[in-house]
């Protein structure tokens, strides 16, 4: 009997959802993933830095830090957590948890007075543990182009919102 529990948590635990990864033919290089990360927008370092700190919290994220003077914001998603008591199958494994949260750090650059390279990345990090007290955590950055766009357009409106009401 212990040794169909065990082998029903290490198959119920194969079956949970992981890190991602990428097979050499989706790899990205350096300039790829700064292609997805970076924008540059139309305003000053001041009223994009307002931008993105207020998009964030729009979005849900909790501000850690953030420097106007270092031109970096770092913030973090709420945790999302699963609890499982069973999976299909007809295994049945108590008390398993994944938890997820997303974290951001935001980066400024001022090119110009008017133009400020705005840099994001997102990791995401899932902890996922049983009753038992096993845990495993997995992190990886986050290269979903439509996830930057999605946020960017935010950013941009957010700017032009600003820029209008000065």
């Amino acid at each position: 009997m212990r040794k169909l529990a065990i082998f029903s948590f290490i198959f119920a635990s194969s079956l949970l959802p992981g890190c991602i990864t990428l097979d050499s033919s989706d790899e990205k290089s350096a300039l790829e993933i700064q292609a997805i990360q970076a924008r540059v927008f139309e305003a000053d370092r001041p009223l994009a830095f307002r931008s993105i700190l207020s998009v964030l919290q729009d979005l849900g994220y909790v501000i850690q830090s953030a420097s106007l003077e270092s031109g970096v914001i770092t913030a973090q998603s709420p945790i999302k957590a699963e609890t499982w008591s069973s999976i299909g199958l007809g295994v049945s494994v108590a008390g398993l948890r994944n938890e997820v949260r997303t974290y951001v750090t935001a980066t400024t650059e001022e090119f110009h007075s008017k133009q400020t390279r705005v840099r994001l990345t997102f990791v995401e990090r899932r902890v996922s543990s049983s009753i038992q007290g096993q845990q495993s955590t997995d992190e990886s950055v986050v290269l979903d182009v439509r996830t930057y766009e999605q946020v960017f357009s935010k950013i941009g409106d957010a700017i032009f919102m600003r820029a209008v009401q000065r």
